[in-house]
């Protein structure tokens, strides 16, 4: 069951704002998420939270400018998704432009796991790309990898840590971590992607070298130009768009479209047909991201980090064009395995389970996240799927599984829950609330099956388990409106900001059904027709519905019109 809900509007909130000079829509919108002054809506640069506040960036920025002045070998060791992808690529930049030898080292998801493990320091110690490095930097990756640090250690090789998941009970003994969520850390902004984290880390070197006086002699690097690639990590991350996050994206944002944007995410614009003068978080979130993330799902995240730190444009489109490519595999497998997902869940009682567990042995590895996060979202209930990963002798097989969350269960606690009760089933697990990752052997999937539901019924009411769209409410037909929508489409919504849905009653005056799946709907509120349509939804309309809705600008042979998108609908 789907409830449609209205978010409160806080009056006095949204009227202040409207009288500092916010658009009436905005106002009554940013007051519904929390915005209380207008210069809460400042996204300057200078309106972001200064680096040194940031626990450890300042050691990390002694450490790295010790290096560079010692030309000591640094190795970049990187997550394999987007987040991964853009901090790489933000540290090979920076770090080049002031001077540090540095490579980086993307470990194989399918045969390394996760993070920074003992395999991948020995990987990295005899790395053919140089020889052994004298300090490792991960990025997106590390806070857990107390072994692996451990052998960096035995190797004689330094460590610095750049993370933003969340610390086990004991952190690795690194030479430095730098982790907004890391214990005694102050920062306001939990919620910075790896990207942000490694950027401000390199903020905070930039500072370190300009007191050492390195840029005496030669231009300071503007590390302005890298927020393109920060916007596009914090987006495709799904971190939480607290007020630093926001500033970080629109700052990115606003420099694409200008056509101040690297090479490669200028590539990646062309190869998914969309317009950088127009980018939104939309673009990043799902035509840039994905065609990233592809290739740390199905190939090498290195081809997507050699996109991002390119200068050469042909190349970068190549790459562009590749990772197109593999993102098109990447959704024709994703449907296969959707569809055995369904078939699987017709055979169960979703509806009165708190949690659903899937798993087929001939599934992709590096596409259970998506089929996890659209089971979820069809039924939600938190999911995770499995795949099979490494054989592993008589021992059998390792499941890596993949789970996405519905508002009110933290995944990762809830998968510390299960580690408790059964202290030797989880080889391994992380990751955020929304989002996390677990290792198990495949005897043992059914008694995880068995305690993670019991765990989630015992954290979940069961009103948590019904579906709530939570919208801002009817819009006046006034301002149902084109030039609305564009407003819309140019500011900074996401994770815990959402984008504006509403809520109202309408006439069906007619629909249709395109290629078998997509409603078409031609709809009317006082006396005043709109274009709506409802992805991937067979269900006809009934003559009057209650329906859910995002206004947006369709564009058709060049020409941008007024479209409602159906999220949900009712019998009014």
């Amino acid at each position: 069951m789907t409830l449609i809900a209205t978010r409160p509007v806080p009056t006095r909130a949204a009227l202040m704002l409207e009288q500092a000079g916010v658009h009436p829509l905005l106002a009554r919108l940013y007051a519904a998420r929390g915005i209380t002054r207008a210069d809460e809506l400042d996204t300057r640069l200078a309106a972001l939270l200064p680096p040194a506040t940031l626990t450890g960036a300042e050691d990390a920025a002694r450490l790295l400018a010790d290096a560079i002045a010692a030309q000591k070998k640094l190795l970049i060791v990187a997550d394999y998704d987007c987040d991964g992808a853009t901090a790489c690529a933000v540290g090979i930049r920076a770090l080049r432009a002031f001077g540090a030898r540095v490579d980086y080292l993307v470990p194989d998801r399918f045969k390394l796991g996760y993070g920074l493990s003992p395999e991948v320091v020995r990987l990295a110690a005899s790395n053919d790309k140089s020889s052994q490095p004298d300090l490792i930097v991960t990025v997106d990756n590390g806070i857990a990898s107390n072994e692996g640090v451990a052998e960096a250690r035995r190797l004689g090789i330094a460590t610095l840590i750049t993370d933003h998941h969340l610390p086990g009970p004991t952190l690795p003994a690194a030479d430095v971590i730098v982790n907004p969520n890391q214990p005694g850390c102050d920062f306001p902004s939990k919620a910075m992607a790896g990207v942000g984290v490694m950027f401000y880390v390199m903020l905070a070197l930039r500072a370190e070298l300009r007191r050492r006086g390195a840029f005496a002699s030669q231009p300071e690097p503007n590390l302005a130009n890298l927020l393109d690639l920060v916007a596009l990590g914090t987006v495709a991350d799904v971190v939480a768009l607290d007020r630093n996050n926001r500033v970080l994206v629109a700052q990115g944002l606003a420099r694409m479209r200008e056509g101040k944007l690297q090479p490669g995410l200028r590539a990646l614009f062309a190869a998914a047909g969309r317009d950088p003068r127009q980018a939104s978080t939309f673009d990043l979130g799902f035509a840039l991201g994905p065609r990233l993330n592809a290739a740390g799902r199905l190939a090498d995240m290195a081809l997507g980090i050699e996109c991002l730190i390119t200068d050469d444009a042909a190349r970068a489109m190549n790459i562009a064009t590749e990772l197109d490519q593999l993102n098109r595999e990447r959704r024709a497998i994703e449907a296969g395995m959707q569809a055995e997902a369904d078939a699987f869940i017709e055979t169960v009682d979703a509806a009165n389970r708190a949690s659903l567990t899937l798993f087929d042995p001939d599934w992709h590895q590096g596409v259970v996240g998506i089929v996890a996060g659209r089971v979820k979202e069809r039924h939600h209930r938190p999911t995770f799927a499995f795949a099979r990963g490494n054989g592993d002798g008589d021992e059998g097989w390792q499941l890596r599984g993949s789970g996405r969350s519905i508002p009110g269960l933290h995944l990762r606690d809830a998968l510390d829950l299960v580690a408790k009760r059964a202290p030797d089933l989880l080889l391994r697990f992380g990751g955020h609330a929304a989002a996390a990752g677990v290792t198990l052997r495949e005897d043992r999937l059914a008694e995880f099956e068995h305690l993670f539901e019991e765990t989630v019924a015992r954290l979940l009411s069961p009103a948590q388990r019904s579906r709530t769209l939570e919208t801002d409410g009817p819009l006046e037909t006034g301002y149902l409106s084109l030039a609305n929508a564009q407003l819309l489409r140019r500011e900074i919504w996401g994770q815990a900001f959402p984008t504006p849905m509403f809520s109202d009653v309408f006439e069906v005056v007619s629909q249709k059904l395109l290629k078998e799946k997509h409603l078409k709907l031609s709809l009317k509120k006082g006396g005043v027709r709109f274009d709506a349509i409802r992805f991937n939804c067979a269900e006809p309309a009934p003559a009057r519905i209650h329906a859910a809705f995002r206004i947006d600008a369709n564009e058709y042979m060049g020409i941008e019109s007024l479209q409602l998108l159906i999220e949900h609908f009712e019998t009014a």
